[in-house]
């Protein structure tokens, strides 16, 4: 049954025709307004946007342009990102285990913003980039966050006034303090308790007479994934502006490292339905992108999508698949979807972080091709 489409329905259509699919449609505007907002709503925040979520060459660009720093893990997106126009005082190594030569690279480069969370990287950091200023990573809660990243990293908050005057002694500028609350972060209650042990630390530093001066907030920033959800990043916002300048000097410098809420609602996914089957009583669809490509989201980031279709008609109860030859490709087994055909289009917003970026070709599939929209 044909559905009478919006004019956005029908754009999608023909960029799903011109180009082919599977097809990663990214908007220029969308990013420019997603990193506006992050700066209204906090106005004291400095964006490093962690380009880990998404690093393709055209939102770098974009970032570059709209005068955003940027957090790396590694050499090869340290290089992306200096290789686009960034300044190394834009850049933060915000790994918390690097590799020595890349260290030693970093300060070659003139990146010398560097966190670290154990006696051993400070050890590493002062052989291969004396004098670099380092942030000491805490553990703090991640309680309700999609993905829990004090699991691996973050020293425990009443060690980090010790090891940064360990790296004080070993000629290094312990420069503050960095944390994350854990991706996709819903609950307020995890920054407040993070800001709360930072403010703790940051007063205990300036006692020692330590050179604290930044607070990094990490990422974490939620955004909406599926029309029925309220935007989250509103009240969030509201709520640690307050929270930043009841607890610190605006002397302190506050910087963020925000991936997903700049790059994820910037993205719409397109594929086709490339086969049809009956299994278990239920309609398979099978699309040409799945969970070792575009959808890689649902796995490495615990994502969940809203799949939208340009066709009407009665529901049923349904199951998506991917293209590869793995029986792990199954992207839903319960989505309520109309009875598809083949070369229909099936839509997913939202999807511009974790997505492309852990993307692979497994079993000769091609990633996504990538089309920047206004």
């Amino acid at each position: 049954m044909a559905v009478t489409l919006t004019a956005q329905e029908r754009r999608l259509r023909e960029l799903a025709r011109k180009h082919g699919t599977p097809l990663m449609l990214i908007s220029r505007s969308v990013l420019r307004d997603q990193l506006q907002r992050f700066r209204d709503a906090l106005p004291r925040v400095e964006p490093f946007f962690a380009i880990k979520a998404n690093a393709h060459p055209e939102i770098i660009k974009a970032m570059v342009a709209g005068r955003a720093s940027f957090d790396v893990a590694s050499v090869a997106e340290m290089n992306l990102v200096l290789a686009a126009g960034a300044k190394p005082a834009q850049v933060i190594f915000a790994n918390t285990v690097k590799p020595e030569a890349s260290i030693a690279l970093a300060a070659k480069k003139g990146v010398t913003l560097m966190t670290f969370d154990s006696e051993y990287e400070l050890a590493k950091i002062a052989e291969h980039a004396p004098g670099a200023r380092v942030l000491v990573r805490i553990k703090v809660p991640n309680v309700g966050s999609i993905v829990e990243l004090s699991l691996k990293f973050g020293v425990d908050p009443a060690d980090a006034t010790s090891l940064m005057i360990k790296a004080y002694k070993l000629g290094l500028q312990p420069a503050g303090v960095s944390f994350h609350v854990g991706s996709q972060c819903l609950r307020v209650e995890n920054y407040i308790e993070a800001l709360e042990m930072a403010a703790i630390i940051a007063r205990d530093a300036r006692l020692k007479q330590l050179p604290f001066e930044i607070v990094d907030i990490g990422g974490g920033f939620p955004i909406r994934h599926f029309d029925h959800e309220e935007d989250p990043f509103g009240r969030l916002a509201s709520v640690l502006k307050s929270e930043l300048d009841r607890l610190f000097d605006p002397a302190i410098r506050i910087i963020a490292e925000p991936g997903r809420f700049i790059v994820g609602p910037a993205a719409t996914l397109l594929m086709r339905v490339i086969g049809k089957a009956i299994r278990e009583n239920k309609l398979w669809y099978y699309l040409d992108d799945g969970l070792y490509g575009s959808l890689s989201g649902q796995v490495f980031d615990h994502c969940k999508y809203e799949f939208k279709y340009l066709r009407g008609g009665h529901t049923q109860l349904s199951t998506l698949a991917g293209p590869t030859c793995d029986s792990f490709d199954i992207i839903a087994r319960g989505e309520d979807a109309p009875e598809l055909q083949l070369g229909d289009v099936v839509y997913v917003e939202n999807i511009g972080a974790y997505s492309l970026a852990s993307a692979t070709t497994f079993n000769g599939m091609p990633t996504a091709k990538v089309v920047m929209t206004p």
